[in-house]
């Protein structure tokens, strides 16, 4: 693993020399920057088209990069032009291409030439790509008058009075910006203790009944309430329905205890005997039917 911490020598002074490449001599950018002091900074510079050398006359495509020497040569307006100066891989000449901002290309300035590639579309039976201008058609006075004319009734008739409209609501919204103003915020304090008195009322229901301070209660309105009311109907009538349906049968007692009244005399002792054993049985087997 590479180390990255740096050796200060013991008679490195960090109040004068600032740093260690100050203390060496050498710049930050090392090699690269062996001419900065004519203001040439070497930088790695790829072809933008394609050119023929001006020295050995040989081809170089778009693309070939080079360690071209950067130096800024003028401004156009705020921005600068810099100058690239590279030396031909294939012999020992150089060329130099330079930025051109008000046109946004590069330009070749001296020991290659572009070669020349610009395609024209009307050449080859197409439309110009640049040109936007269109040859305009000889103008029919007639229509120019009556186009004229229903602009001039669209003016005065739509967008002049939508336009006095507009003004005259500005007008009444700034004409007293203190009043509409107190009116704003006298309104939102009322809404604000509103709001207020309802949490807090529902801050009580909820610690009341232990319910969630996430849950949601509704706001109070009529038809809410007739809601409530109709669902709290439906409730107790159901469990009434269901009280009734498994509520116990009184017939059956009745009718084995007026029985065994009438015919008590009458019994002999098995038979009461008998009678006594189904009652209690009669009895037990009521309380498991209305579970």
């Amino acid at each position: 693993m590479q180390g990255f911490n740096k050796y200060y020598p013991p008679d490195y002074d960090g109040e004068k020399h600032k740093s260690l490449n100050s203390y060496r001599g050498i710049h930050a950018l090392g090699d690269r920057a062996r001419k900065i002091d004519k203001g040439i900074l070497i930088t790695r510079f790829e072809l933008p088209f394609n050119i023929w050398c001006g020295t050995c006359n040989n081809h170089i495509g778009m693309g070939v990069r080079y360690n071209a020497e950067k130096k800024k040569v003028g401004n156009y307006y705020s921005t600068a032009i810099y100058s690239f100066r590279c030396k031909c891989h294939l012999c020992d000449g150089w060329f130099e291409i330079q930025t051109d901002p008000k046109n946004t290309r590069y330009v070749v300035v001296s020991g290659a030439r572009q070669k020349d590639e610009d395609w024209n579309p009307e050449e080859n039976g197409g439309f110009a790509v640049h040109d936007t201008e269109t040859a305009s058609a000889p103008v029919d006075p007639l229509a120019a008058l009556e186009k004229t004319t229903s602009a001039h009734i669209h003016l005065t008739q739509v967008q002049l009075p939508r336009l006095e409209s507009l003004q005259t609501v500005a007008d009444q919204f700034n004409a007293d910006p203190y009043t509409l103003s107190s009116k704003v915020r006298k309104r939102f304090r009322e809404d604000k203790k509103v709001d207020i008195a309802k949490r807090k009322a529902d801050d009580t229901i909820k610690d009341r009944y232990a319910l969630p301070s996430s849950l949601k209660l509704l706001e109070d309105s009529a038809q809410t309430a007739q809601e409530a009311k109709e669902q709290w109907a439906k409730a107790v009538e159901s469990r009434d329905a269901k009280r009734r349906r498994l509520s116990p049968v009184p017939s059956t007692i009745t009718l084995l205890s007026s029985s065994r009244s009438k015919h008590s005399k009458s019994q002999t002792p098995i038979d009461a005997l008998r009678a006594r054993v189904l009652g209690n049985t009669a009895k037990k087997s009521l309380p498991s039917r209305t579970k």
